[in-house]
């Protein structure tokens, strides 16, 4: 599942008129990354979450998914609610349609040498772990991290500000079990709006989700300066 609904506040006003995972980045789209990059590794079955400006999305990335030979099927937030559901009721409102292992990522990040790896993907589905996230070192925006990590186990640790064990970022590349959103109806059918970062933090606390490190590329695309930097004249 790549995650598309987002407003892009940030990056007004290049999002007045463009949703932001169609803002390009060396002449594609930010998106069209992610679908290219899930289709070298096999995973060619996808599902993309819109809400603002989410109708052109489907139109954007029709000729990339036909290239690549990947099905890319929709949940139009704006749609059916009126808005972005939050990271966690988007993925809720998505789950009849996903698989009983999936990856997520959002679409607003820039990650070009990540590979969605089926050798990861397997090896997590014969776990019995209900998460595993790709954590990135600390870049300027967020200095003070979201997770740790247990190089021992390769459990993700939930870390204080200021913990002397060092925190990473969350780059939002994760695969998950559809166990892990149990606790939301199926198909969200009420819409509600739900983040993720607590229900992350609470199946950490009970030891549910592993980590490792990326140390490839990343951008998260959140303000026009960082698109800048991405796309140098």
């Amino acid at each position: 599942m790549i995650l598309a609904a987002g407003r892009g506040e940030r990056m007004r006003p290049l999002t007045d008129h463009c949703p932001k995972p169609l803002l390009k980045v060396q002449g594609q789209p930010l998106l069209a990354w992610h679908v290219r990059a899930l289709a070298a590794g096999g995973f060619t079955d996808l599902m993309v979450n819109t809400a603002w400006l989410g109708e052109q999305i489907e139109p954007a990335l029709a000729p990339l998914a036909a290239q690549v030979g990947s099905r890319i099927r929709y949940s139009h937030e704006g749609r059916d609610f009126g808005g972005a559901l939050e990271t966690a009721g988007g993925i809720a409102r998505a789950l009849p349609e996903l698989a009983d292992v999936f990856w997520v990522v959002a679409g607003d990040v820039y990650a070009p040498q990540f590979v969605f790896s089926r050798r990861a993907f397997d090896q997590f589905a014969a776990s019995s772990l209900l998460a595993h996230l790709y954590l990135v070192p600390n870049p300027a925006h967020n200095p003070g991290g979201d997770f740790g990590l247990d190089a021992r186990s390769g459990r993700a640790l939930n870390l204080a500000a200021g913990h002397p064990e060092r925190r990473y970022t969350f780059s939002t590349i994760a695969l998950y079990r559809r166990e892990f959103f149990s606790g939301v109806p199926a198909g969200n059918p009420q819409g509600l709006k739900l983040a993720l970062a607590p229900m992350l933090r609470q199946a950490i606390d009970r030891s549910q989700v592993s980590a490792e490190v990326y140390a490839g590329r990343w951008t998260d695309v959140g303000t026009p300066e960082r698109l800048a930097e991405l796309n140098p004249i």
